[in-house]
C-alpha cells in the first residue's frame, strides 16, 4: 500500500494549493491494484476501507509512513521504513500512473478540475491495467516453454 499527491485544481503562484491523495493497494501477484482511493486526506478511516474493501492477503508491506501503523490488516504488516524491499511493485505502479495518466504527471500542464474525475480517470486505467496483466499472465501459462528457449516478450498485440 502507498500513496502519490497531486494538485486538482490549478491556482495561481500566490495561493496554497491543497494535495490529493492517490492511495493505492497493490497485489504482486498478479500485479494488479486491488483497491485505490482518491481524497484530500489520509484518514486512518480511508485507509482502513481500503484493506477492508479489498482480498485478504498473507502479508501487506508499506512506507514508513505512520497512519499505516494503527490500520487492523488481516495478515501480517510489513512496514518499510528506510528501503523499498517490500513496496517496490507499488511504487512501480505508482510510476506507471504517473505516466500514463497525464493529470497526474508531475509539473503537467494538464490538471483535473474535480476530484470525480480524477477517479473516473483512474477506475478506466485501472481497470485495463488489471485486465492486461490477467492476460499478460494466462500468455506466461500458455506458453510454458522449455527454460533454454526464447519467447518473444507478451505485448500490446497479445493483448488485443
Amino acid at each position: 500500500m502507498d500513496e502519490l499527491y497531486h494538485f486538482v485544481e490549478r491556482k495561481a503562484n500566490s495561493q496554497a494549493r491543497e494535495n490529493t491523495y492517490v492511495t493505492s493497494l497493490i497485489s504482486r501477484q498478479p500485479r494488479q491494484v486491488v483497491g485505490f482511493s482518491v481524497a484530500f486526506d489520509k484518514s486512518p478511516e480511508r485507509l482502513q476501507s481500503i484493506v477492508d474493501n479489498s482480498p485478504e492477503a498473507e502479508s501487506y508491506a508499506t512506507d514508513g509512513y505512520l497512519g499505516y501503523i494503527d490500520l487492523v490488516y488481516p495478515g501480517e504488516h510489513i512496514r518499510n521504513v528506510s528501503n523499498k524491499n517490500d513496496t517496490f511493485t507499488v511504487e512501480g505502479i505508482n510510476a506507471d500512473l504517473r505516466h500514463y495518466i497525464p493529470v497526474l504527471a508531475r509539473r503537467s500542464r494538464c490538471f483535473c478540475r474535480s476530484m470525480e474525475t480524477l477517479e473516473a480517470v483512474l477506475a478506466v486505467f485501472i481497470d485495463a491495467f488489471n485486465k492486461f496483466g490477467e492476460a499478460k499472465l494466462a500468455y506466461r501459462k500458455k506458453r510454458n516453454l522449455a527454460k533454454n528457449q526464447r519467447e518473444l516478450p507478451f505485448g500490446l498485440t497479445d493483448f488485443l
